[in-house]
C-alpha cells in the first residue's frame, strides 16, 4: 500500500508532466517535420520521372500501361507521403500551440475537405488530392530550385486540369436531371461551378500562359478581363458580370466537362440575377447600368450558346430561336452605318424576347417588366395611351390599332 501511494500523481505533479511532454513534442516535431520532408521529397522526385516517362515518345504502345500502372503507383505513394506529414507534423504542431498562420490555414482547410467525405465522396477524393498538391506547391516554391520548380509544374499543371475537370464534372451530373431548366434548389451547385471555375482560371491558367503563352493565346482577352475584376471589392452587377467571363472561359477550357445544357443552366442562372437587380435597384442611374448589363448577357447568351446548341427539347423554341437569330443577324448590318439604330433595334429584340420569358415565369417580375414597356415606349416600339386609367396602358402597334377600332365600336 505503501509503494502505491508513492506511485500516486499528485495535481501539482500532473502539471508538471504535462508540461515537460508538450516541451518534449516541440523539440521532437521539427524531426518529424524533417523526416516526412525528406520522404516528401524522395516520393516527389520518383513521381516526376515516372509522369516524365509516361507522357515521353521514346516508348512503345505496348510499354505505356506499364509505365501508366508505374506512374499510377508512385502517385499513390506521394500523396500517402503528404497525408501523412499534415496529420503527423502539421496537426501535432497546432495541438501544441506551436504552429505557424500557414499550419494552422492549412489544417483547417484539411478538415474543411474531410468533411466532405460522408455526403459528398466523388468531391472529396478530388478536393482532397487537389489540396495536398497545393500544399506541397507552395513548400516547392518556397524551396526557389528553379530546376525543381519547372519540373514539378508540368506534373502539377497536368494532374490539377484533370481534378478541375473531374469536380466540374461531378457538379454537371447532379442538375442531369434538370438539364436545361434552371434549378433554384440546387443554388448551391451553380455557386460551386463559378467558384471551381475562378480557382482554376486564378491559380491554373496562369501557369500555363507562362508554360505555353501561343497555346492559350485565343483566351488571352477574356483572361485579361477577368483580372481587372480581381482588384477591389464587386458589387452584385460586377460579380454577375464576372461570372459571364468564367463562363465565356469554360466554353474554351472545360466543354465536355462542362457540357452545352449546364453552361445553359449557369447562364439562366446569372439572367435571373440580374434581372432581379435591374427590378430591385432604386436609382434611375445604377438601374441603368445595370440594365445595360442584363442585355450584354441576354446577348452573349445568344451568341455564346443558343447560336451553337444543336440538340433542343422543344421544337417550337427552336424555330422561335431560329426566326430571332435571323432578325438578330439583320439588325447587326446596321452597326457600321447607323450605330444608334443598331443599338435600339437589337435592345428592342431582346426586351420583347425576355418579356415573352418572364411573363410565365414564377418569379414575379411585375417591376421589371413595367421598366421593359417603358423602355420599348421611349424606343418608339410601343404606344401609351394615358388617362385610360389610372396607371395607363401600353400596346404594341397591332395592339394600339385593335384598341382604338374596339374602342369606337363601343362608344
Amino acid at each position: 500500500m505503501v509503494e502505491e501511494k508513492s506511485l500516486k500523481i499528485t495535481g501539482a505533479n500532473k502539471t508538471f508532466i504535462t508540461k515537460l511532454t508538450t516541451t518534449i513534442n516541440k523539440f521532437l516535431i521539427p524531426t518529424k517535420v524533417g523526416i516526412n520532408g525528406l520522404l516528401i521529397s524522395t516520393k516527389r522526385n520518383s513521381l516526376i520521372k515516372a509522369f516524365d516517362k509516361y507522357n515521353s515518345d521514346e516508348y512503345e504502345a505496348d510499354e505505356k500501361d506499364t509505365l501508366e500502372k508505374k506512374y499510377d503507383d508512385t502517385y499513390t505513394a506521394y500523396l500517402e507521403s503528404l497525408d501523412k506529414y499534415v496529420m503527423d507534423s502539421v496537426y501535432k504542431k497546432v495541438k501544441n500551440n506551436s504552429a505557424t498562420e500557414f499550419e494552422k490555414d492549412a489544417l483547417s482547410r484539411y478538415y474543411g475537405v474531410i468533411s466532405l467525405k460522408e455526403n459528398e465522396y466523388v468531391e472529396y477524393k478530388f478536393r482532397k488530392q487537389k489540396y495536398l498538391m497545393e500544399l506541397d506547391n507552395q513548400a516547392v516554391k518556397a524551396s526557389k530550385k528553379e530546376k525543381m520548380i519547372e519540373k514539378y509544374n508540368k506534373f502539377y499543371i497536368s494532374k490539377m486540369d484533370w481534378l478541375y475537370k473531374g469536380i466540374l464534372k461531378n457538379y454537371s451530373i447532379k442538375l442531369a436531371d434538370t438539364m436545361n431548366i434552371y434549378d433554384s434548389s440546387k443554388e448551391w451547385i451553380y455557386m460551386k461551378i463559378f467558384s471551381t471555375l475562378e480557382e482554376y482560371i486564378k491559380e491554373i491558367l496562369p501557369l500555363k500562359f507562362k508554360a505555353n503563352e501561343e497555346q492559350f493565346k485565343d483566351i488571352k482577352t477574356e483572361y485579361e478581363k477577368y483580372e481587372a475584376f480581381a482588384v477591389g471589392k464587386l458589387d452584385q452587377k460586377d460579380q454577375i458580370e464576372k461570372n459571364m467571363l468564367l463562363l465565356e472561359l469554360s466554353r474554351k477550357l472545360f466543354t465536355h466537362s462542362l457540357p452545352l445544357a449546364v453552361a445553359e443552366q449557369c447562364y439562366m442562372k446569372l439572367l435571373k440575377d440580374a434581372r432581379a437587380l435591374v427590378q430591385d435597384t432604386k436609382i434611375a442611374a445604377k438601374r441603368e447600368t445595370v440594365y445595360n448589363t442584363l442585355i450584354s448577357l441576354i446577348e452573349e447568351y445568344y451568341n455564346k450558346l443558343l447560336s451553337t446548341k444543336v440538340y433542343w427539347d422543344d421544337m417550337k423554341e427552336r424555330e422561335k430561336f431560329k426566326n430571332s437569330w435571323q432578325t438578330y443577324k439583320n439588325i447587326e448590318k446596321l452597326k457600321e452605318s447607323d450605330y444608334i439604330e443598331y443599338i435600339k433595334q437589337k435592345e428592342v429584340l431582346f426586351i420583347k424576347n425576355d418579356l415573352e420569358k418572364i411573363k410565365t415565369d414564377k418569379y414575379d417580375y411585375t417591376g421589371l417588366i413595367k421598366y421593359y414597356k417603358r423602355k420599348l415606349v421611349d424606343y418608339g416600339a410601343m404606344k401609351e395611351i394615358q388617362g385610360h386609367n389610372s396607371e395607363g396602358k401600353y400596346f404594341s402597334k397591332t395592339k394600339l390599332k385593335d384598341f382604338i377600332e374596339n374602342r369606337n365600336l363601343t362608344a
